[in-house]
């Protein structure tokens, strides 16, 4: 059975980052898929070996992977992104699913903002959407990464929207209030302490 495992995920500006600190405040680990996806494509000669296998040797200098020449491959081509992806998703839910195991709280959290689209969903054994008032999550985003609206819009569009994500998981946090979210994060922590 192994500890329990949350999957968390959001909209872009939603505030999974401010749950995940909640959570975190509690005692709770957290894993952080991107940023552990980031590490891992510098770090896993395997997950290097693949990549460059995939889109050339230019996918790395002597610093590390070359983000911008990744990225040049992957924008706007479908077909390569999904490559990408591919190769990099098991890999991070092979990391989770082991990292979860090294844990020793009640459950574990991890954070995705593409949960179900990375196959992290299907090693979790629950799913919790963080989701916001459109408006909100347009502000937050665009104030955080220093971009205009138009920008954050276009990234929003690639994503799974709120109504979808609400469907789809198990439990959803409206973020709304600072004070409301505490709430609602500490009635989740009550619900999977053993």
């Amino acid at each position: 059975m192994g500890v329990f495992k949350v999957g968390l995920c959001g909209t872009i500006g939603s505030g999974k980052s401010t749950v995940c600190r909640l959570f975190e405040q509690l005692g709770v680990p957290v894993y952080i898929a991107d940023d552990r996806a980031k590490e891992m494509m510098n770090s896993s000669e395997e997950l290097k070996a693949q990549i460059i296998e995939a889109f050339g040797d230019e996918c790395y200098t002597a610093e590390g992977l070359n983000r911008p020449f990744l990225a040049s491959q992957i924008f706007g081509d479908d077909a390569k992104r999904l490559l990408l992806n591919s190769i990099v998703h098991p890999a991070v839910c092979r990391d989770f699913v082991l990292w979860a195991e090294c844990q020793s709280s009640d459950y574990v959290v991890v954070e995705s903002a593409i949960l179900f689209e990375s196959g992290l969903d299907k090693v979790v054994d629950t799913t919790v959407a963080v989701v916001a008032p459109q408006s909100e999550c347009l502000k937050r985003a665009a104030a955080r990464d220093g971009v205009d609206i138009e920008a954050v819009k276009a990234r929003m569009r690639t994503q799974l929207t709120a109504d979808q994500l609400r469907a789809m998981a198990a439990y959803t946090i409206e973020n709304n209030t600072i004070d409301g979210l505490a709430e609602q994060v500490n009635n989740l922590n009550a619900k999977w302490r053993i």
